[in-house]
């Protein structure tokens, strides 16, 4: 077997100690996430953010910053993902617009309101991208060379 990683982008959004997530269908259960998913051909990890949000969300936004790089193995299949976590802010919402098959909304929490449902974690990286944001430091864009 060929052992292939899976690149994928992240972002963190907050506005006022709010941070826009992604509620998803996922095996049948809704799970929150940051806005997040794979980088396509041709495309580089900081147009993959922007779009990612936007056609999960329906929110243009800004990439300001990197949060980190994190490497997960999902216990359920094995395969392992390359997450680069960017952050970001709010630019414009587009109500009126579809979002991605399988997203239900994309709601606005705060940490402690994320915190209070591990059992709706995609994975335990999104409520360690919120502490890793808090904590800091964030990254210069700089350090992402596309």
């Amino acid at each position: 077997m060929t052992w292939h990683p899976h690149i994928t982008v992240a972002t963190v959004i907050e506005d006022n100690g709010r941070f826009l997530f992604v509620e998803e269908l996922k095996n049948g259960k809704l799970v929150l996430n940051q806005p997040a998913g794979h980088l396509e051909p041709d495309e580089t990890l900081r147009e993959a953010a922007v779009r990612e949000t936007l056609e999960e969300t329906g929110w243009d936004v800004e990439l300001t910053g990197v949060v980190g790089i994190y490497l997960y193995t999902a216990p359920s299949n094995g395969v392992t993902y390359q997450r680069v976590c960017f952050t970001a802010r709010a630019v414009r919402h587009h109500p009126g617009r579809a979002l991605d098959t399988g997203i239900v909304g994309a709601p606005w929490l705060t940490r402690d309101e994320l915190a209070e449902q591990p059992e709706r974690w995609r994975s335990h990286l999104v409520l360690e991208c919120i502490d890793d944001y808090l904590a800091g430091p964030i990254h210069s864009l700089d350090v992402v060379r596309d």
